[in-house]
């Protein structure tokens, strides 16, 4: 079975059980939103987009949005999910692609989004190049990944070493620290201008949820100051402009 055949089936599995699910209540989105400038206007590109419901919102705020997914059943969910908003047709539109391959033209977009996206992608290296050639000179990467510099990377070494049989529930599950993205995004190019990070959860009691301090990210500064051991890493670069 292929990995986009795994993730066609994966989406379909995810949608099945919660069809009503709100893509933009997520965390990283949610995180993502206190950063975002107004997009009135502007050509947006989401990098795996899932079943679209970010991509609406920001076609809702006036943004011309393309949402691109590796998996075709994500993208049919998409577009159907999408025909229950008529008053945002024309302003977005959903294609199968991989990230590590876009099929778009160097410059197209201001905005580019990748949410919980590169730790799926074989070369996430590539993927973020790719991310940096659609972007136009000036224009904006909002990023956020898993990272595991915390005592939930600690959690899954114990569990990979207790079970080495263990899977992920999605078919391709990379592992990455903070360092590690910030040089994935500046090895293509991009300036960071600003991280942060949200999700702060300790895994206290085996065979129970982690307890999530949701009191640590009420405060900007305490939460940017920790962001390195969040569970999930947020970065804004931009690419520059031409000289």
């Amino acid at each position: 079975m292929s990995l986009a055949t795994e993730y066609d089936k994966w989406h379909t599995n995810v949608f099945k059980s919660d069809p009503q699910h709100q893509d933009e209540s997520s965390p990283w989105y949610q995180l993502l939103l206190e950063f975002l400038p107004s997009v009135q206007g502007k050509s947006v590109l989401e990098v795996a987009c899932g079943r679209g419901g970010f991509s609406r919102l920001l076609a809702s705020q006036g943004a011309l949005v393309r949402g691109a997914d590796f998996s075709s059943s994500a993208i049919t969910i998409a577009r159907e999910r999408l025909l229950e908003h008529p008053e945002l047709a024309g302003r977005v539109t959903y294609s199968q692609a991989d990230a590590q391959q876009l099929p778009f033209g160097s410059e197209s977009f201001d905005v580019i989004i990748s949410c919980e996206t590169i730790e799926h992608v074989p070369d996430p290296g590539a993927a973020v190049r790719e991310m940096y050639r659609v972007c136009k000179a000036g224009g904006t990467l909002f990023l956020t990944t898993p990272n595991y510099l915390n005592l939930m990377g600690l959690y899954e070494l114990y569990a990979t070493v207790r079970h080495p049989r263990r899977r992920s529930s999605q078919p391709l599950d990379l592992r990455y620290i903070f360092t590690q993205v910030r040089r994935f995004v500046t090895a293509a190019g991009w300036k960071i201008v600003r991280t942060d990070g949200t999700v702060h959860q300790f895994p206290f009691i085996p065979r129970h949820d982690p307890v999530r301090f949701a009191s640590l990210e009420s405060n900007r500064a305490i939460r940017r100051l920790l962001s390195p051991f969040a569970y999930h890493y947020f970065v804004m670069a931009q690419k520059r402009s031409a000289p």
